[in-house]
């Protein structure tokens, strides 16, 4: 039996971090904490990281899809925070985001990773982003950093 399981570690990685920067009180911590497993856990330098900031979580899968496809990196990790107000607005947000990620991810050939919160309260997020719930920036940097092996691992 052939057992594949992805390792922690990608020194050699390029990874790109696509941020939205609304609600960016929030996703700072998001991306603090993905930088950090980046760099402490999966050994990346720092050079081969890139962070693009767009104007809200709408905007990730485009930016997203086209970082893949400039073929500079080895892994996108995408990164925001959707709050639920007073209207739909956050159904359709959240739904398209997740959707087109969702569709980038399919159709790439690299790891497309989601540390997009999709949330109640402002409370609700900031304890995903670095309170008593942890941080998903940092997961989905850590998730990213096992695809990229495991992806090798298959190749």
């Amino acid at each position: 039996m052939k057992v594949i399981k992805g390792m922690i570690t990608a020194p050699n990685a390029h990874i790109a971090i696509a941020i939205a920067s609304f609600n960016q009180f929030v996703n700072d911590s998001l991306l603090n904490g993905a930088i950090d497993i980046l760099i402490r856990i999966g050994q990346v330098k720092d050079e081969n990281i890139t962070v693009v900031w767009v104007p809200g979580a709408y905007e990730l899968p485009l930016v997203v899809s086209n970082l893949a496809k400039s073929n500079k990196y080895n892994a996108v990790v995408a990164l925001g925070t959707i709050i639920r107000g007073g209207t739909a607005h956050f159904d359709f947000i959240a739904r398209e985001c997740s959707s087109g990620l969702s569709k980038v991810a399919i159709n790439s050939s690299i790891p497309v990773t989601f540390g997009v919160l999709t949330t109640e309260s402002l409370e609700q997020a900031i304890q995903r982003a670095g309170g008593k719930a942890g941080n998903k920036g940092a997961e989905a940097a850590l998730a990213t950093l096992e695809m990229i092996n495991v992806l090798q691992a298959i190749k």
